[in-house]
This record gives structure tokens, C-alpha cells and sequence, in this order.
């Protein structure tokens, strides 16, 4: 079959699924014909991913949230005045996804978590076969327990869950545990998509700490932490722009750029890992057995 992936490129987590699946789907005897990318001001696409995708890349305009201006948690009112003016560009996005899915003359669409995909669905449910693969997918599940949030929270996180798969024919939620499928929300529960180097890692028991910030601006926690414990050796990743492929901060703390090699390299041999965000890189770390201290990123 001719399949052409849409990901949402605000998460890395997603990205790293798209390859994931690559893998899997090529050794089934299947076609990528194309990869689009919602592209993100504050980010840009790591060069893993546009070295390992072996397949066109084509970005185009997508909602997005915007960081404060520390770039430590999500402005929610940014957000909501940004994409709001950019109503024009998205519906331009709209209908370029609507024409690269009848040109790459595609079988299926693999939708990772992105909003225009749904919505091109809406507007113009094109033949393709849509199929929507991500762990946000178990919001919708029956049996899923949200953390004690406020109502109007979970209901707009639902709701945006529900309009990035307007038109597919299945949902595939990625999970840590088992869970029965829910047929009449079309939800079938699978396990993390995790990269075939990350399952053959070999774990070594190493002395650093090991994390992933997914906004730059928490690598001044960071710095503070390791002034009040300067011989606890440190590595961690951001994607913060204009910065080396490695930032030294002394002999114990380093900054790296996301390089997914070198990120699995340190993460089997990690004491432990702290992660801002990340799906896949939790369930990695849990695969080699890391412990983990995950400190979720905060919506202001």
C-alpha cells in the first residue's frame, strides 16, 4: 500500500513513532510516499528525523502553542491570539494537505495527532483511508483515569483530541498497559512504537543523570540544581536554537542538541532519567529499566 504520514512536529514523541512505524511498515512491503510536517515557529525538525525518514518532507503551517517568554511552560492566551490571526495560513495548510494526499495517490494516511488532518477531513474526506496513531488517542478510551484537572480542561483536551480524527476509520492509542479496545470509538489499544536501536540497546549502569527538556528555558532549574550538587555528572537535551551540537557547562552538567543515536546511547547508561515530556522516551527508559522523575510541562 501507498502510505503517506501527517505528524504534528510540535512533539518530538511523534517524530519518533513516524520512524518507528517507518521501520515497521517498510518491512511489510509498504510505500511511504511522503512525510508533511506541521512546522512550529519556536522548534525546528531535528536532523535525525530528515536524516532517517527516507522519504519527502514536505512542512506546511499548523497550530501551535507558544512558549512564555521564559520558554518554560505554554501560554495559553499567546496561543489561542497567535494561531487565531493565522486563520488564513491554516486554511491554505487545509487545502495543500487535501492536494498532496490525491497527488501522492495515497491508500492510507497515517495521522500523527495533528489538527489539520482532521479538519481536511471535515472539509473535503478525501478517498484516502485514515488511520490516527498516538498515546493521546487513550483520552478518549472508557476506562481512562485523568489525574484530578479541571473540568474545563479535560473537556477542551478531549475535544481537540476528537477534531485531529474527524474521518478516521481507527485510533490507534499507544499505551504503557493493556487495555480492551472500545469498538464504537473506534479505539484499538496498542503498545509504545518504540525504534528498533532503542530495543536493541544493551543497559550499562552508568553514574550521570539523563534527561530531555522539552522547553529550553527549564535548563535554569538545571544550572540551579547542579550548583547545589556540582559532582552529580549531568546530560541533557533541548532543541534550543542557535546553540552548539554540545553546550559544556563544567565537567558534570552538558546541553546536547536531539540526536536520537546519541540520546539512546546515553540513556542506557543512565542512573537515572528526568524528562520534561516525552512518551516514547519514558517507555524507552522503562524498557532498560531506568527510574524515572517526570516533571510534565504546565499550560499558563
Amino acid at each position: 500500500m501507498k502510505i503517506l504520514f501527517i505528524i504534528q512536529g510540535e512533539g518530538r514523541g511523534h517524530l519518533t513513532q513516524a520512524l518507528s512505524l517507518r521501520q515497521k511498515l517498510m518491512a511489510e512491503g509498504h510505500e511511504i510516499v511522503g512525510v508533511l510536517v506541521g512546522k512550529s515557529p519556536a522548534r525546528r525538525l531535528p536532523d535525525f528525523f530528515l536524516n532517517k525518514i527516507q522519504s519527502p518532507v514536505y512542512p506546511f503551517e499548523s497550530p501551535n502553542f507558544l512558549p512564555t517568554a521564559k520558554n518554560k511552560q505554554v501560554s495559553l492566551m499567546r496561543s489561542v491570539l497567535y494561531n487565531v490571526l493565522r486563520l488564513h495560513k491554516y486554511m491554505g495548510s487545509i487545502r495543500y494537505i487535501d492536494r498532496m494526499i490525491r497527488q501522492t495517490d495515497a491508500d492510507v494516511v497515517g495521522n500523527f495527532y495533528e489538527l489539520l488532518t482532521g479538519l481536511t477531513y471535515l472539509l473535503f474526506r478525501p478517498k484516502a483511508t485514515m488511520v490516527c496513531i498516538a498515546h493521546q488517542y487513550l483520552f478518549l478510551h472508557p476506562d481512562f483515569v485523568f489525574p484530578k484537572q479541571s473540568t474545563l480542561s479535560l473537556a477542551s483536551l478531549r475535544f481537540f483530541t476528537r477534531l485531529t480524527a474527524i474521518g478516521s476509520v481507527k485510533k490507534l492509542a499507544l499505551s504503557f498497559r493493556k487495555m480492551r479496545e472500545a469498538p464504537l470509538g473506534g479505539i484499538v489499544v496498542g503498545p509504545p512504537l518504540l525504534r528498533q536501536e532503542g530495543l536493541d540497546a544493551v543497559p550499562s549502569n552508568g553514574s550521570y543523570l539523563h534527561g530531555y527538556l522539552l522547553n529550553s528555558g527549564f535548563s535554569e532549574e538545571i544550572r540551579s540544581w547542579h550548583s547545589r550538587h556540582p559532582s552529580v555528572p549531568m546530560h541533557f537535551f533541548w532543541d534550543k536554537k542557535d546553540q552548539r551540537a554540545e553546550v559544556i557547562i563544567d565537567d558534570c552538567l552538558s546541553f546536547h542538541q536531539l540526536d536520537d543515536t546519541l540520546f539512546l546511547r546515553y540513556m542506557s547508561g543512565a542512573k537515572a532519567y528526568a524528562p520534561t515530556a516525552g512518551f516514547e522516551s519514558v517507555c524507552e527508559a522503562m524498557y532498560l529499566n531506568n527510574p524515572e522523575l517526570i516533571d510534565p510541562p504546565q499550560i499558563t
